[in-house]
């Protein structure tokens, strides 16, 4: 059974999400101190936190960085601000996905179902380990290894770029790695799959492996391997 942090203040709306989640046999956490965030989600070790941006003390970005600092649990944001950069932050500190308030009920679920299954499922499989570049990919610790370092990705990140070396020198379309990444790309916007591309770029730049990434302008991204000549 799955654990879920809710890091959500308001109390009518913390019930109600509780109760629907508790109809899908999710164990829903809520959180006691606001200002002690951290500390419970390290007694609780949820498989998923789902938190509001806008709390008491401190906002849902502080409590995602600070999150992120120890794990790479996914993270779903909840905001009632229409605001197009509370998304694109979100996304920039590593959050798997983003809900507006107010919502259907379905969509959230159907969201948490999709990150769950995505991110407890790919883990578990016998192939932990791929080459690329000279780099190693360990898919289990979401790290990519070059001769230049180490880099952790995000489990988003590591999805794309799975996706991507898996059909190496080939051109993958935005929509099929949306439809790959979070299931039905109805409930995700195309500037999430940006953002996230972006992060994963930025970081294998670290390790000189950045420009393997390439984009297909009008066609989607293709992830670069050498191309061994005939002797």
């Amino acid at each position: 059974m799955f654990k879920i942090m809710l890091i959500e203040d308001d109390i009518s709306l913390y019930k109600e999400i509780e109760e629907r989640l508790s109809q899908w046999s999710y164990d829903v956490y809520g959180v006691k101190d606001f200002g002690n965030v951290l500390q419970e989600f390290t007694v609780i070790q949820p498989d998923l936190v789902i938190v509001d941006i806008q709390l008491p003390k401190f906002d849902g970005f502080h409590w995602c960085r600070m999150i992120r600092a120890h794990s790479n649990v996914p993270i779903i944001f909840l905001s009632s601000r229409d605001h197009p950069t509370d998304m694109v932050m979100s996304m920039q500190l590593g959050g798997d996905d983003f809900v507006q308030k107010p919502f259907h009920f379905d969509v959230l679920i159907a969201k948490i179902q999709a990150i769950l299954r995505r991110v407890y499922n790919y883990s578990t499989e016998r192939t932990e380990l791929r080459t690329w570049r000279g780099a190693t990919i360990e898919y289990v610790k979401n790290t990519v290894t070059h001769e230049k370092g180490t880099v952790e990705l995000t489990k988003n990140e590591m999805f794309i770029l799975k996706v991507l070396i898996e059909r190496k020198n080939q051109i993958v379309g935005r929509e099929e790695i949306i439809k790959s990444l979070w299931d039905n790309e109805h409930f995700v916007s195309d500037n999430t799959l940006t953002v996230n591309l972006n992060r994963l770029r930025k970081k294998l730049e670290i390790i000189g492996l950045g420009d393997y990434i390439e984009t297909k302008v009008g066609q989607g991204y293709m992830a670069t391997e050498e191309v061994q000549p005939y002797v």
